[in-house]
């Protein structure tokens, strides 16, 4: 009893904290101590057997482990990203959507330009890094509230696309090895899904940008901002699109045989192409890429950190118990299998945790029920990236933080509306398309 007060204490301190602006390097360091000290964990590993569950240790393989799976696409993201503001590629892009589309397109520009990334095989993590100088770009010319960025780009990234048929998105394939599917499990239930939230969302999104700018709310510029220099020469938007496309054609081809570094040979042939097609607009190359390394040090950091709540919080009895419960739900087993998923990735903050720690239960007892394995595949899919995208998510914490430097309490609204809430009402019609038999 004490060990699940722990770990839901410990989840809604991590939360609470969150949102109220602390450095996260400091709240996930507390809110796991918190869940261990009440659960009884062994504070460090000299007081345990070698192997056996510790805070120090759990805490830190979480946090070392992704660090180092993640550091040089977030490394190379960063950079990326950097270079295409520096060299103003990312300017003439955006004054180019700008004057072909209108102002009132900028939005949509954004969530597209995520879409075709998230889509085509590139991390979340990384479009976000990629498309944001874009964004900033287009909100300050339409002159838009710029906490509503975060949004556009989680919109673009972690909804409709990642967990879509046919996605490379690891949310799509971590349910192949367990239920014997393919990457385009329920394709059409989930095409009707994707299109309901892209719609919804950006109906939803742009409505509240519209609502904060008939308050006055305006793009308020920072010193840290890149300088839009009317006079200054910009590369052509061709020029800015063509580094954009190697990241996506490189993912996309090495995606099946390399898998996650893919990434590395995609992103360094953005820079390359980026600095050999517009070096001579660059104000300074070495300053950018400096620049884009202090930015994923700290981006790496906080998320490292969230995961290493996640990496505590599973070596607690309280998370076994809760696993069991949220596995045990009677009725109808596509929505036992959507609860439990989604529960679990909201508790580690991760859609495909959610799904990595699940799915070795649910599908062996689902498919011996006779459950359709497509439409479970899915179903669960879909339900991972709903409550995962909680304010402590990584993704979320990154692109907020770290990204788009601003604070949860501004931004945080209208991120959790089309992260969490489109998900979730796309989750029940996904499962209520199922049930009708659609797609089966």
């Amino acid at each position: 009893m004490l060990s699940m007060i722990g770990l839901i204490g410990g989840l809604v301190l991590l939360i609470a904290l969150t949102m109220r602006g602390m450095n996260i390097l400091i709240v996930g360091p507390i809110s796991a101590l918190f869940v261990g000290v009440l659960s009884g964990l062994p504070l460090f590993p000299q007081l345990v057997g070698e192997g056996e569950a510790n805070l120090v240790g759990n805490y830190m393989s979480g946090f070392t482990g992704f660090i180092a799976s993640w550091y040089l696409m977030f490394l190379l993201g960063a950079v990326f990203g950097k270079v295409m503001e520096d060299s103003g590629a990312a300017d003439s892009v955006s004054r180019f959507v700008v004057d072909k589309m209108g102002m009132k397109f900028a939005v949509f520009a954004i969530v597209l330009a995520c879409a075709v990334l998230t889509y085509g095989g590139v991390s979340l993590f990384v479009v976000a890094f990629s498309v944001y100088p874009m964004a900033l770009s287009l909100f300050k010319q339409a002159d838009l509230p710029r906490r509503f960025i975060p949004a556009a780009l989680a919109l673009g990234s972690v909804t409709f696309t990642m967990t879509s048929a046919g996605s490379p998105e690891i949310q799509n394939w971590i349910p192949i090895d367990y239920l014997g599917t393919s990457p385009y499990a329920g394709l059409e239930v989930s095409i009707i899904v994707a299109v309901f939230m892209a719609a919804f969302g950006y109906w939803w999104l742009k409505r509240m940008i519209s609502k904060a700018v008939s308050k006055g709310e305006k793009f308020e510029a920072r010193e840290e901002d890149p300088v839009i220099d009317g006079e200054r020469q910009l590369p052509h938007p061709l020029m800015g699109l063509v580094p954009l496309l190697v990241v996506l054609v490189i993912a996309f081809i090495f995606h099946d045989s390399l898998k996650q570094s893919a990434l590395i040979i995609a992103l360094l042939g953005g820079v390359i192409s980026a600095y050999l097609l517009n070096r001579k607009y660059f104000k300074g190359f070495w300053g950018a890429v400096s620049e884009g390394t202090v930015g994923a040090l700290i981006a790496i950091g906080n998320t490292a950190a969230v995961v290493g709540f996640g990496g505590v919080a599973k070596a607690v009895p309280a998370f076994d118990t809760a696993v069991d419960v949220m596995t045990s739900i009677p009725g109808s087993p596509l929505i036992g299998g959507a609860i439990a998923v989604s529960v679990i990735a909201g508790m580690t903050g991760s859609a495909s945790g959610g799904q990595a720690i699940a799915l070795p239960i649910l599908a062996p007892h689902y498919m011996d029920m006779g459950v359709n394995p497509e439409a479970l595949h899915r179903t669960v899919a879909i339900s991972s990236g709903a409550l995962d995208s909680l304010p402590h998510n990584g993704y979320v914490v990154t692109t907020i933080r770290s990204i788009c430097n601003e604070t949860h309490a501004a931004a945080y609204g209208a991120v959790g509306a089309v992260t969490v809430i489109v998900p979730l009402i796309g989750l029940a019609i996904a499962i209520l398309l199922f049930s009708l038999g659609v797609g089966i």
